[in-house]
């Protein structure tokens, strides 16, 4: 039998109103009333309808969060800073994988939107007009996370991808290598461009010549970064050091080059991007850029929860710290 708000306030003796303060957290009821009603749920097992809820109060303190894929490590630890911050301040998450595919996003966004949510965090590739002009008209606040929109109109949270890939660059030039190889992300997104202008800056910077075939693009993957280091071994004049956007990626290219009998790092040394538990797994363990991928998404969540509320927001676009942490794939 589906248990109702009638039937609690029935048999605790008290209105449909007082039980659904007690439900509601509402401070004006007796304690000994509280105690009662509480123990009446307990008895009969009443669930409060969330639906209803949401109805009467205009919210359903429900979140939607889209992300590319939840399978990989890196959402992954995005995703459990947001949920940690959103169970904090009582939010539910629903979370749907996009695949980076821009007319899934759209239709998920659609999709989050019909179901009410009160906020909508978006995690993506490349942030379309399209995209800007659904977030825009959307009725809920949106914000990004690990995502640009080059309008900067959208809420965001990242960091300085640009600096960073510069630094990265940086610290393999000054460890004397002459000829530094970059796997780039195959999309062409905010990111993707910030990472590879910070590389071409730290060469500027040291006058040293760009090669066009040191430039490689990988899909993110393990197995892209074994193929990228096939492409890369099969070149005349072989990188010494290889700059890679991605821990993942960064992986495959050090197996890519120990399959084929090249020690790293003394013959060849290899740099991450993002710090995942990947880069401690490895062998050599990798040096990498620490990207605060937890932090990220539970700042994301907690500037979403802001503009719920309608809290005073004085930066809509948060650029965390990163640092450098130098491992044994690098001299």
């Amino acid at each position: 039998m589906n248990i109702t708000i009638y039937d609690v306030a029935r048999e605790a003796n008290v209105s449909m109103a007082t039980v659904s303060r007690v439900v509601n957290g509402n401070p004006n009821v007796k304690p000994s009333t509280r105690k009662k009603v509480l123990t009446t749920i307990q008895q009969l097992g009443y669930r409060p309808n969330a639906v209803a809820r949401g109805l009467a109060s205009k919210k359903t303190t429900t979140v939607g969060a889209i992300i590319p894929d939840i399978s990989s490590i890196f959402f992954a630890e995005l995703a459990r800073g947001i949920e940690d911050i959103a169970t904090m301040y009582k939010y539910n998450i629903i979370l749907s994988n996009s695949d980076q595919n821009k007319d899934k996003e759209l239709q998920l966004i659609n999709t989050m939107l019909e179901k009410q949510v009160d906020g909508i965090l978006f995690m993506g590739g490349t942030i379309t007009d399209e995209h800007v002009e659904q977030f825009k008209t959307s009725s809920v606040p949106v914000v990004l996370a690990a995502t640009y929109d080059e309008t900067g109109t959208i809420p965001s949270v990242n960091i300085d991808y640009e600096q960073a890939a510069f630094e990265a660059t940086k610290f393999l030039i000054e460890k004397g290598n002459k000829a530094i190889a970059f796997v780039a992300g195959e999309d062409d997104t905010m990111i993707n461009k910030q990472k590879h202008s910070g590389y071409q800056r730290a060469h500027k910077e040291s006058g040293m010549a760009l090669k066009d075939e040191y430039l490689i693009k990988g899909d993110y993957t393990y197995d892209s970064g074994i193929e990228a280091y096939k492409q890369l071994f099969a070149l005349e004049t072989r990188p010494t050091a290889i700059f890679v956007s991605s821990d993942e990626m960064a992986l495959g290219v050090i197996h890519g080059a120990q399959d084929n009998g090249v020690n790293v790092p003394e013959e060849l040394e290899v740099f991450g991007f993002d710090n995942t538990k990947l880069a401690s797994m490895v062998r050599p363990t990798l040096s990498t850029i620490v990207q605060p991928m937890y932090d990220i998404g539970a700042v994301a969540m907690r500037l979403l929860t802001k503009y719920m509320n309608k809290e005073n927001v004085s930066e809509k676009k948060v650029v965390l710290p990163h640092r450098i942490i130098e491992r044994n794939s690098t001299k």
